[in-house]
């Protein structure tokens, strides 16, 4: 037997179709407090099938109902907070997978339970980081990617939004950490590779390194003493501020200069004013020794591999043809062009060995060394042979001290020229071997010119990483230098070495 038709009715609050008095089919009913209003399929006097619920504040929801209750797939609209949702529904909440649009531009797309997130999606928030992975309660929990807007990158771990277990964040500058986290910071047990090149592996506490360097250190005496000529060699530590050595970092980048005590020149000494400290490139440095510096040449004496031709790229003349003088003190093989490396046997070769020298403009920078286990050595460094600036500043130098006896009432320096004078006079008409040592005198003062001059230096070593390890770097370190006269030795190069203590 079919089934009776369904009637339209029309009431005060419902009008459409029923069935056995009840709502069936598809109809409009209007709420007794004219809030809520829906419209669409009806079963068995309840909302079921598709239709639509609207509220008077301009809210909705579109899509299926069952049982009269929103349940099914639909689209649902809150106009007091301007979400939009679009998925999965259950007794009227979000609840499955679906797509949420928020007001402030963020988007979430993945599961929910009752209208929270909860299980697996993928969130764009409104800063535009993407994050990708676990949620619990409406928050990032369980394994997670979050791509943020400047370019950096998290992987790992996540505790209701904050990072916490073992993670991996990659930064847009290049800086790289991989550890434990707790409460979204580095905290246990962790390595980073800074952008600059700086590596730190060890104990991380509440965002920062458990073990910090807060100084460097030269090794060795207040005054380290050192022979003109051969090459040398100083250690570097990074301490913390007992004084222990930082063997949780590597990669700082340090650079060593040397200098001499800068004098100022006695005003009006000279009637030609570019002769004064301003035709020095670079300003004096300060020292903790209660004096201020001028740079003097410090350069790496790199050993030459036998068959190459030594390279010297210096733009002073003088200090040029005083390190082709180095060079030839280490020699070469007769009759052969090439050099051979600092340290090797020299006995036997050639005196004057011919040296490709050639012209360059561009300055040599300071020597630069990265540490290793909190440690640095910077090996094979050369005092250059003074400047014609050096030179320059040194005879002003004289002048000054000079002017300075003068005014104290010491000798003149005219009486002194004349003394001079005279003396030679009565040395010329002495014997022969006094005119030898008298040259011999003139050799050591050209060879002075060729090489450091003996007598008190300072060096200072840098910190130049870029960027700075955790936007910070080291405090310069000195150390006073004492150059004395070299001493007759058997044909072998020599090396200074400082070897810190056990």
């Amino acid at each position: 037997m079919a089934a009776p038709m369904a009637l339209k009715k029309a009431s005060r609050h419902y009008a459409g179709e029923v069935k056995k008095q009840l709502r069936h089919g598809y109809g409009v009913y209007i709420y007794s407090n004219s809030f809520f209003r829906y419209e669409g399929e009806w079963k068995n006097g309840k909302k079921h099938g598709r239709g639509k619920f609207l509220l008077k504040d301009g809210s909705y929801y579109e899509g299926e109902f069952m049982d009269g209750e929103i349940t099914g797939n639909g689209l649902q609209y809150w106009a007091s907070s301007g979400n939009t949702y679009s998925g999965d529904f259950q007794n009227g909440e979000p609840h499955g997978f679906g797509v949420m649009q928020y007001k402030d531009g963020g988007k979430y797309e993945g599961e929910f339970v009752l209208g929270i997130r909860e299980g697996h999606g993928l969130l764009l928030d409104r800063d535009g980081q993407t994050y990708k992975g676990g949620f619990h309660k409406n928050k990032k929990n369980g394994e997670g990617q979050l791509s943020f807007r400047n370019g950096d990158t998290f992987e790992g771990d996540w505790l209701l939004d904050k990072r916490q277990g073992h993670g991996l964040l990659r930064c847009a500058n290049g800086t790289i950490y991989e550890g434990q986290w707790r409460n979204d910071v580095f905290s246990g047990q962790g390595c980073m590779i800074h952008g600059s090149g700086v590596i730190y592996d060890g104990l991380w506490i509440n965002g920062h390194p458990a073990v910090v360097a807060k100084k460097m250190v030269i090794l060795g005496e207040d005054i380290m003493e050192f022979v003109q000529g051969p090459p040398v060699e100083l250690h570097v530590q990074l301490q913390n501020e007992d004084g222990e050595i930082v063997k949780t970092e590597n990669g700082r980048l340090l650079t060593i200069t040397a200098g001499i005590k800068y004098m100022q020149p006695v005003k009006n000494q000279t009637s030609n004013p570019s002769e004064t400290m301003e035709e020095f490139e670079g300003k004096p440095f300060q020292t903790p020794f209660g004096y201020e510096c001028i740079n003097y040449p410090l350069m790496h004496s790199p050993p030459l591999v036998q068959g190459q031709k030594a390279i010297l790229p210096l733009t002073d003349h003088s200090a040029r043809e005083s390190s082709i003088a180095l060079l030839q003190s280490v020699g070469s093989d007769q009759g052969n062009d090439d050099v051979r490396g600092a340290g090797n046997d020299c006995n036997g070769l050639e005196e004057n060995p011919k040296l490709s020298v050639p012209d360059s403009d561009v300055p040599l920078p300071p020597p630069t060394i990265r540490t290793n286990n909190g440690c640095a050595v910077f090996r094979d460094l050369v005092f250059g042979p003074p400047t014609d600036n050096i030179l320059h500043f040194s005879a002003l130098d004289e002048i000054d001290k000079k002017r300075w006896k003068k005014l104290n009432g010491k000798v003149s320096a005219e009486k002194t020229e004349k003394m001079t004078v005279s003396q030679e006079k009565i040395e010329d008409s002495r014997s022969e071997p006094i005119a030898k040592e008298r040259k011999s005198r003139k050799d050591q003062q050209t060879m002075d010119n060729n090489f450091v001059r003996p007598g008190e230096y300072v060096i200072m070593v840098e910190e130049i990483t870029n960027p700075p390890f955790l936007g910070q770097r080291l405090s310069p370190t000195f150390k006073l230098i004492r150059i004395v006269p070299e001493k007759p030795k058997p044909k072998t190069s020599r090396r200074n070495t400082l070897v810190p203590s056990a």
